[in-house]
């Protein structure tokens, strides 16, 4: 007898995807790990919140980084703390970072979350993320002369 109630095939059913944000490059934002690019970041915008400071710019067209890619980078210096509340600081912005710059950041941008000291370890993850929400939109502001 040939049939589905004879088959002794098995369907596996997959378990969902995580959920993941809807990015402006198509996916998650690239790192930055270089020291120069970093550098290039920080004589760019910057907006001091009460949780962290960023520095973001917009790349040039001439630069070997794709104009739909979106790079982050984090830093603590060691005026945060020792290596594990540094390591702290970084996780808590990795992860606003991960809830905000999918809806607010741009293609074509690099951006450097640094924390701050008794501020980004102590500070409310909500507070968090709307800090880093003004400072993203404060960045994107056209400069003013």
């Amino acid at each position: 007898m040939t049939g589905p109630e004879t088959s002794d095939a098995k369907v596996s059913v997959a378990s969902p995807a995580p959920p993941s944000f809807p990015v402006a490059n198509g996916g998650a934002p690239e790192m930055i790990k270089k020291r120069r690019d970093f550098l290039a970041v920080a004589r760019a915008r910057r907006w001091v919140a009460k949780g962290m400071l960023v520095q973001g710019r917009k790349r040039r067209d001439g630069e070997m980084i794709g104009p739909d890619v979106m790079r982050v980078g984090y830093t603590c210096s060691k005026k945060v703390g020792n290596a594990v509340i540094r390591n702290r600081a970084k996780r808590r912005l990795r992860a606003a970072a991960a809830a905000v710059l999918p809806i607010k950041g741009r293609s074509g941008w690099d951006y450097v979350l640094i924390g701050k000291a008794g501020q980004t370890v102590d500070r409310g993850f909500a507070d968090l993320v709307s800090d880093l929400e003004t400072a993203i939109a404060r960045v994107h502001e056209p400069m003013r002369k």
